[in-house]
């Protein structure tokens, strides 16, 4: 079915919530002005944690392939961001997206990485993937655990207009369920196949973080498939005729799919990408952060908001709202609560941030 929301049509692709379920309100009010450490070109994950006997926010951003760390006592209060080690580097920009604690002094990153169009002869646009790391030093220094999901290579979009990247998955979020069993990604798909671009979900054990290439389970048509992936060839360096073997997957279905696709040839682009997810005390829900664009240069049509109960049924995710018209990328929700508020936990009143800077204050209402 077919769905109106402000400023165009979106294609649902399964049934959502029952319009007798009540659906929370978003509104924003001004605010101080607040601006994370470090130029921001990516979701930026916050985490508090123990440092030298002191409780810490610790804030990762990332610009130009290279991701700092920043901590100090508040939001409002941080120090400088400061380049942090990866090893072995994945090759090419590494932008941290989303960061998980495992509760034994171990943190667990998950990143977006892109590597040059070389299959197309296209070094000026990017192919991107999703990779995981740890860290034992509370992010100074990364252990890489490899590529999480990668597209299949016959998914590039080589002959696309679109002015960033032509293939590929990034662009990320991850939350770990409240049983602790599951660590649900949620990541935005471009591959050159107008139905396969959008916001996916796919999910893996969280037994399995220290080595989950090939363990992740994808939502598509309306269930969890836990074999989608499947050992393929891929340049050990772009452009190289050297090869191995790693995982790859096919597309997702899209919690939307796009009226006016990416790599069409036509600047006009109506979908949805970027999400970031958080749960909120106030409402007992999930909340879904998106950007959408207009054009192939990723242009802000606005920033929409939508609501889950839980994580383990993505169909139960509301129709996206608009909140704000325009807008800039990456809008993601911090929570005021000192030792307990960050990017993925918010309550009624949180800051909202996009680009790296706050102007605003988010409010959620039943």
């Amino acid at each position: 079915m077919t769905l109106c929301v402000a400023a165009g049509a979106v294609s649902v692709v399964w049934p959502r919530v029952s319009a007798a379920v009540p659906i929370p309100r978003t509104t924003l009010s001004p605010a101080s002005s607040i601006v994370l450490p470090g130029t921001v070109d990516s979701n930026s994950p916050i985490i508090w944690d123990l440092d030298d006997g002191e409780m810490k926010m610790f804030v990762m951003t990332s610009s130009d392939g290279v991701p700092r760390l920043a901590s100090g006592p508040s939001i409002d209060r941080l120090g400088p961001a400061a380049a942090v080690m990866m090893t072995p580097h994945p090759g090419h920009g590494v932008w941290m997206e989303a960061i998980v604690f495992d509760d034994v002094e171990t943190w667990y990153g998950f990143y977006h990485n892109e590597w040059p169009a070389t299959r197309c002869g296209r070094n000026d646009r990017m192919v991107s993937r999703i990779g995981a790391a740890k860290s034992i030093d509370r992010g100074r220094t990364w252990q890489d655990l490899g590529a999480v999901i990668q597209s299949r290579q016959s998914t590039i979009a080589c002959e696309s207009s679109n002015r960033y990247i032509i293939g590929g998955v990034g662009d990320l979020t991850a939350l770990l369920d409240a049983d602790k069993q599951f660590l649900y990604l949620f990541y935005s798909q471009y591959q050159q196949q107008p139905d396969a671009q959008g916001v996916a979900v796919a999910r893996m054990l969280w037994a399995d973080r220290d080595r989950p290439a090939g363990r992740l389970a994808l939502w598509r048509d309306g269930i969890w498939e836990p074999d989608a992936g499947r050992r393929e060839l891929v340049p050990t360096i772009p452009g190289s005729l050297r090869r191995r073997l790693e995982w790859t997957y096919p597309a997702a279905t899209p919690l939307v799919k796009p009226s006016y696709a990416w790599h069409d040839g036509d600047e006009r682009v109506d979908a949805f990408w970027g999400p970031s997810v958080h749960w909120n005390t106030a409402l007992e829900q999930y909340v879904m952060l998106l950007n959408r664009s207009k054009d192939e240069s990723y242009g802000q049509e606005g920033i929409y908001v939508s609501y889950a109960p839980r994580l383990d049924d993505p169909s139960l995710w509301t129709i996206p709202a608009k909140v704000l018209n325009g807008g800039k990328w990456y809008p993601q929700v911090v929570g005021s609560t000192l030792g307990t508020g960050t990017d993925k936990r918010a309550g009624a009143t949180a800051r909202f941030f996009m680009s790296g800077r706050s102007d605003w204050m988010i409010n959620f209402t039943r």
